[in-house]
């Protein structure tokens, strides 16, 4: 049994999107509109996890607002005392819809934007997007929600960082997260694509943290370093199945965003079980958790306290073995993996992408 709580519930209450982002993690094989959570569902998820500890909720996708009942979740969240969180392409954040999020009680929404440069943002996103988020980032300002904007960075847009960080800023947003793309999903599928150069990196990190010094204050920014380009993994969300659920669009439930490329291990739902039992006594949750279940060299090694040995999705992804080390770390022979990824990147571009068939679909 943990002797943890969660705190955080990501509810993934659809894979359907109407953009084609080639950096997205979600899985290769998306569940389709009919196999989603119904309204009654999710309603008894967020009163579970409320029950369990959780404080702060996440309305994710795909694109959340594609569901026509996010206003009825966000009411419900509400009035469990749930902090809650909209992460949104906001295609689809109308005035009309925002105001009715507000009346809901809903606290944050977070936009993501692609790239300042609009052509190549639109070009990113696989649809004309721009003009959409722009607006609904005004809405949002205007309606007094906190207001985060979420970047991915990649190849692509990397060495526009400078002008991404002021255009949040000129957006009014309360934080920017400069997330650098984590290869799972779409995104490992599209990697040689993606991974920026050295050069791109180091030059991206000084430019953050200038800003980092000009907006204090008034913006708070996030850089995120990529993991690859690190020296030791970082510990991802504070360890497996210690503070942090996410259900996905089926109901199944997950200790990280990730997990579900995890084919060794098999999730329960909450179609089948209370979460608090998936929580504390599922076989997936129980896997990662404590140290038995490493090998050398985390076994032995006295980071393992500090990084709990890396990304368990990471090293499944990487090595085809869950319980490996994760190869981010200089301290395993499997950095080779890491290493050689890198090298890679340092050649040509190649900006062809592979898309997902489902992202389309709003049935």
């Amino acid at each position: 049994m943990s002797s943890n709580h969660p705190t955080t519930l990501l509810a993934e209450i659809t894979h359907r999107c109407p953009l084609h982002c080639p950096y997205c993690s979600n899985p290769l094989e998306m569940i389709r509109g009919d196999g989603e959570l119904t309204t009654e569902d999710w309603k008894r998820v967020f009163t579970q996890a409320r029950q369990l500890g959780v404080l702060q909720l996440g309305l994710s996708g795909g694109e959340p607002l594609v569901r026509s009942d996010v206003e009825e979740l966000a009411t419900h969240a509400h009035a469990l005392g749930l902090y809650t969180t909209l992460v949104t392409s906001a295609v689809g954040l109308t005035r009309g819809r925002a105001e009715k999020l507000r009346e809901a009680g809903l606290e944050h929404i977070q936009i993501s934007i692609q790239d300042s440069d609009h052509a190549v943002a639109d070009r990113i996103a696989g649809m004309s997007a721009v003009r959409q988020k722009l607006s609904a980032a005004a809405i949002v300002r205007e309606l007094g929600f906190a207001f985060s904007i979420n970047i991915v960075l990649h190849r692509a847009n990397i060495d526009r960082v400078g002008e991404m960080i002021e255009l949040a800023a000129s957006l009014g947003a309360d934080r920017l997260e400069l997330a650098n793309t984590q290869y799972y999903g779409w995104a490992l599928e599209n990697r040689n694509a993606l991974m920026p150069t050295r050069a791109q990196v180091a030059a991206a990190a000084d430019v953050a943290e200038g800003a980092m010094r000009r907006h204090r204050g008034r913006m708070q920014i996030v850089y995120v370093l990529p993991d690859y380009h690190e020296s030791y993994p970082k510990p991802c969300y504070g360890g497996w199945g210690k503070h942090y659920l996410v259900v996905a669009p089926d109901g199944r439930t997950l200790p990280c965003h990730g997990a579900t490329h995890i084919t060794t291990l098999r999730f329960d739902s909450v179609r089948d079980h209370a979460l608090g039992w998936i929580w504390e006594e599922s076989p997936a949750f129980q896997a990662f958790r404590g140290e038995a279940w490493m090998q050398e060299p985390c076994r032995t090694c006295p980071r393992k306290a500090i990084d709990f040995g890396g990304c368990r999705c990471q090293a499944f992804a990487l090595t085809g073995d869950a319980t490996n080390a994760d190869p981010v770390c200089t301290l395993t022979p499997l950095r080779t993996i890491i290493d050689r990824a890198l090298q890679e990147a340092e050649g040509p571009p190649a900006y062809r992408y592979r898309h997902m068939s489902l992202q389309r679909e709003r049935r």
